[in-house]
């Protein structure tokens, strides 16, 4: 990825990203920073950049001429995605940070004094971000900490035994405690159960504490898991069925778009949506339900997944419909011929069987040289995985810099990998035809499955109903079937 950073301090900016983690990450060009001073591109005399506000009022404004030739110098008539730091703008996330670690280009635009002419804003700024409801003397400080955040996110930043998924806000809960050596330090002791090693017990002491702490410094979050909980436990009803959504929940990803109890045996009707992967959940308890769920899918979904045939049937006509209107208003204008109508349906991208681990016991990993895969990989792994072809080489970019993505060495070699998808199914696996049958896939996949369960939650994953001989593994690993088959359905379709 490249920063750009437009500001009238550049020193200050280079100064303090250029040392740490950060300093050495640039050095191992796993990102550059180009900082560029917006007085390099005034036209008045002294190198002046403001002015007096029309209407009167107090401070100065930087003005639009020198900010727009700055931009122009760097985008060079590209599209770049433009960040004005702000406390006018839109709340800097985690989420918003994993959104934007998937561009190639990010500008930063610093104002300073009373802001930047508005006209200039209205020509370049793509997003409007803020740290916080409060003023500072200047955009370098929020630019710089929204820049740390992001970069931190991508492949090899954090270095190879570092995941970024794996901190605070992860889940909706803030950190648990974490101890370090000596075992007693002022006379306080490490808790006993970090020293146990028993990662179960662990995980659920560390849960314990995240909650706990959550509640007495963030009630806000707090009550958010608590209305998730609640969700989670009326899907366990039918756990094998529902463990996607409930995993989504239970990790922070997916937020609820609608709960609500059918009064029929108990059987609730819940549409749950990770926008950060775009992926929509659903249950409904019959035809009536499901079309009241389908009303309310995002519009910028672009995976639907289903198990109900109700459900897919209802998605086809609505998708035809949505179709034929807009087909039939552009025939009204003139811009098609009478029987170009095309119809247009929710097609099935993928059919599968979902499958879970339950038993919370770690696999044994007999193919010893397993680890996290850094950039390095970044070429072999988009070659072998068929989704990347189609511009999944940003997915594959992400997972990896999200510490998800594993790979199987010999003799530091690469021969194949698996990994985690963004929603937080298994999958991504592959071993080279020349090493298969010595059971590196079963290693792989039973070394994601431990990692997955130090964190606590629930491995699962789909696999294709045909594919006899990756549902045998599963069953070999101790996966059990769900009862329904899966259906991801396309976007591209869906209107």
């Amino acid at each position: 990825m490249r920063f750009h950073v437009l500001t009238l301090f550049p020193e200050m900016i280079e100064q303090g990203l250029g040392r740490g983690i950060l300093g050495k990450a640039a050095e191992r060009r796993l990102f550059s920073l180009n900082v560029v001073n917006i007085r390099d591109y005034t036209q008045e005399r002294h190198g002046k950049v403001d002015d007096y506000p029309y209407g009167g009022g107090a401070g100065m404004l930087m003005q639009a001429q020198p900010v727009y030739d700055a931009y122009r110098a760097v985008t060079e008539g590209r599209k770049i995605r433009t960040i004005y730091v702000t406390p006018q703008g839109e709340p800097f996330t985690q989420k918003k940070a994993r959104e934007l670690s998937g561009e190639e280009e990010l500008l930063f635009l610093c104002g300073h004094y009373e802001g930047i002419d508005e006209r200039v804003l209205e020509e370049i700024a793509t997003d409007y971000l803020s740290l916080g409801d409060y003023v500072l003397t200047g955009g370098e400080l929020p630019a710089m900490v929204m820049i740390d955040a992001i970069a931190r996110l991508l492949p090899g930043v954090l270095g190879n035994d570092s995941s970024a998924e794996e901190e605070s806000f992860h889940c909706d809960l803030l950190e648990y405690p974490q101890y370090s050596r000596p075992e007693q330090w002022h006379g306080k002791k490490v808790p006993e159960i970090l020293l146990s090693g028993d990662h179960r017990a662990i995980a659920a002491w560390r849960l314990e504490q995240s909650v706990n702490r959550t509640a007495q410094r963030r009630p806000d979050l707090y009550e958010k898991y608590r209305k998730k909980q609640e969700i989670i436990r009326r899907l366990s009803g039918a756990k094998r069925n529902n463990i996607h959504m409930m995993e989504s929940l239970a990790a922070g990803r997916g937020e609820i778009l609608y709960a609500a109890d059918t009064g029929t045996s108990g059987e609730w009707d819940i549409l749950v949506y990770d926008a950060e992967n775009r992926i929509c959940m659903m249950t409904a308890a019959d035809e009536v339900s499901g079309k009241l769920l389908a009303e309310r899918i995002p519009t910028d979904v672009e995976w639907i997944v289903i198990s109900q045939p109700f459900m897919k049937e209802l998605l086809e006509r609505r998708g035809a419909s949505a179709a034929l209107d807009s087909e039939e208003q552009k025939e009204s204008k003139g811009q098609i011929s009478a029987g170009q109508l095309e119809k247009r349906f929710c097609e099935i991208a993928c059919r599968g069987i979902q499958m879970l681990y339950t038993r919370r016991e770690t696999l044994p990993v007999r193919h010893r040289e397993i680890r996290r895969l850094s950039p390095d990989s970044l070429e072999y792994v988009c070659r072998h995985y068929p989704e990347a072809a189609g511009g999944g080489e940003a997915y594959i970019r992400a997972r990896m810099g999200a510490g998800a993505l594993y790979g199987a060495f010999e003799e530091e070699r690469l021969i194949g990998f698996a990994g985690i998808h963004g929603g937080g199914s298994l999958g991504m696996l592959y071993v080279e035809e020349s090493c298969r049958g010595k059971g590196i896939g079963e290693s792989l996949e039973a070394y994601v499955v431990n990692r997955i369960l130090e964190t606590g939650r629930i491995p699962y994953l789909y696999v294709d109903e045909r594919n006899e001989a990756m549902v045998r593994l599963q069953e070999k690993l101790g996966f059990y079937k769900a009862g329904k088959i899966f259906r991801w359905l396309k976007k591209s379709t869906c209107k």
